[in-house]
């Protein structure tokens, strides 16, 4: 059968795990010479019945399926269901909730929400690659409307009148190559320096960058190419405008506020990192991304209490 092309054919492409097996060795062992994930040694064989290899290597655990040393290490659910989870949430252009792949795939809630989230941790790629050319910066406010609280909260979280837009909010700022890839990052504040930071950390020298009328970029001359565009005025002047990220913004807040709902701001990373790998790779057909996403499963783990905070430090590790 051909590559599936829609979430129709992935399922039932999917349903036969002989198919999940085949397609997940050859993303991970491309040469087909299957190596036991906790020593590396090709001196294994495959139990059929179990779907499990044995490595014949002297250690504890000589049997292994092809979930060990991946983000489904130790996971009872089945690899069509994680194939099908995976497919929808690369896909769906504004995410898809943890009840609804609950209810798609006969989980539980909570079950949905732990595989959502080690999904998102593989979709997370860093760079050491500077952007370079035409960049765009700009920064938001992620949280919940004030005009939606309770009058004890508004209050709580905006005690005085006029009080600064970021009061109770989470600050992300976007660095957006034009025509090319977007980068996030939360921030502390919007002050010059995490803001410069983040720039000097993305953005080669003397590349032209693009930013509103905030303060904090101001200086930026001295590395950059600094054009500002004050949107108290105009929106676009010229090939000066921000128009790129704000894009990319709508596409954030409306997954976060009309599929997600409630997202904790230490978890607020997580679902940035899955709509960034869906931007960047927007050009891709759905087969395509689906790959990408799944052949970054590997040498990864997050525990369920990494991700809920009981453990201090995430948890990555590599074969």
């Amino acid at each position: 059968m051909e590559s599936p092309k829609t979430l129709q054919q992935a399922i039932q492409y999917f349903t036969d795990a002989e198919n999940c097996q085949r397609f997940l060795i050859s993303l991970r062992w491309p040469d087909k010479k299957v190596k036991c994930p906790r020593c590396g040694s090709e001196k294994v064989t495959y139990l059929a019945k179990a779907r499990v290899w044995k490595c014949y290597s002297d250690h504890e655990r000589p049997k292994f399926s092809i979930k060990v040393g991946t983000i489904m290490e130790d996971s009872p659910i089945a690899l069509d269901k994680w194939l099908a989870a995976m497919w929808m949430i690369v896909n769906c252009r504004n995410g898809i909730s943890s009840c609804e792949i609950a209810r798609d795939l006969g989980i539980t809630q909570k079950s949905a929400w732990f595989l959502d989230h080690r999904i998102r941790f593989a979709l997370h790629s860093g760079s050491i690659e500077k952007f370079s050319g035409h960049v765009e910066v700009d920064e938001t406010f992620i949280g919940g409307k004030a005009r939606n609280m309770h009058a004890a909260k508004r209050a709580e979280r905006n005690p005085a009148k006029g009080s600064r837009r970021s009061a109770g909010k989470t600050i992300v700022m976007g660095i957006l190559q034009r025509g090319g890839e977007v980068r996030t990052a939360v921030v502390p504040t919007v002050r010059r320096k995490p803001l410069h930071t983040e720039i000097r950390k993305h953005v080669e020298a003397g590349s032209a960058i693009y930013s509103d009328a905030l303060k904090s970029y101001n200086t930026l001359e001295g590395d950059y190419q600094h054009q500002v565009i004050d949107h108290a005025v105009s929106y676009v002047e010229g090939n000066v405008h921000t128009n790129g990220l704000e894009n990319f913004w709508s596409l954030v807040k409306r997954g976060l506020h009309g599929t997600y709902i409630s997202v904790e701001p230490f978890h607020l990373f997580r679902y940035l990192d899955e709509q960034t790998y869906r931007y960047n790779n927007r050009k891709l057909t759905d087969f395509e991304r689906f790959e990408m996403a799944a052949s970054q499963i590997f040498g990864k783990r997050l525990t369920w209490d990494r991700l809920t905070g009981n453990l201090a430090d995430e948890e990555t590790w590599f074969n």
